[in-house]
């Protein structure tokens, strides 16, 4: 579990991160009990479009276009779907590849988000960042986030977030940081089209590229 902070100039919050795959009960716990905020769910949209996890406003106005989806439970090894064991098991569903929308029943307690395609290099928050990270791990791209608050109910800051990870031994890491790191190892433009052209001048080949970030 890590601490991912955003930019200043956006919400400037931290959340508590890790790969959904990995969550247990204890995780949870630790997610409620000193995160304080809403435990949510980051995944690639391909995977919430498998899962039938359709948006919860048919119009987004959210500040920052954070996208919920719709809130889910697991479907089956539940009880009320709130405990932290329960919601540990809804988590590993939503990151299980073999997963069917059958295997949730709505509304629950977690509550998923879409992660945008081409991740933090198309929207520099939390869910694209997360999401990101359990890619670079080469796990599943699903995630689980809870904002931090302070003790007295307000948001944490840069300077509080620094004194959590202190006392809890935790590592902070910036939605910047997985930009660059990003932008440093991948190859963000494949070969799309490659074809021979006979012109009075000779033969020509030409070759498009697209963007893997923007295939437009």
């Amino acid at each position: 579990m890590i601490v991912l902070v955003d930019d200043e100039s956006r919400e400037n919050e931290g959340d508590l991160a890790c790969a959904a795959e990995m969550i247990t009960p204890e995780m949870v716990n630790f997610m409620a009990r000193f995160g304080r905020g809403l435990i949510c769910v980051p995944m690639a949209s391909d995977r919430a479009d498998a899962l039938a996890l359709h948006p919860q406003a048919s119009e987004n106005t959210a500040l920052h276009g954070t996208a919920f989806t719709v809130t889910v439970d697991a479907a089956t090894g539940v009880t009320t779907g709130i405990s932290a064991a329960d919601r540990a098991r809804t988590i590993r569903i939503l990151a299980d590849p073999a997963a069917k929308a059958a295997d949730l029943v709505r509304p629950g307690h977690i509550s998923p988000l879409r992660a945008r395609p081409g991740g933090a290099l198309v929207r520099a928050g939390q869910t694209e960042g997360a999401v990101d990270l359990c890619r670079i791990a080469k796990l599943q791209p699903a995630a689980v986030v809870c904002e931090i608050m302070n003790d007295d109910g307000t948001m944490a800051r840069r300077d509080d977030l620094v004194k959590f990870c202190q006392a809890h031994k935790l590592k902070m890491f910036s939605v910047a940081d997985v930009i660059r790191h990003r932008l440093r190892s991948e190859k963000l433009i494949r070969r799309a089209v490659e074809v021979d052209i006979d012109l009075e001048a000779g033969c020509f080949r030409l070759i498009a590229y697209s963007s893997v970030v923007d295939p437009e």
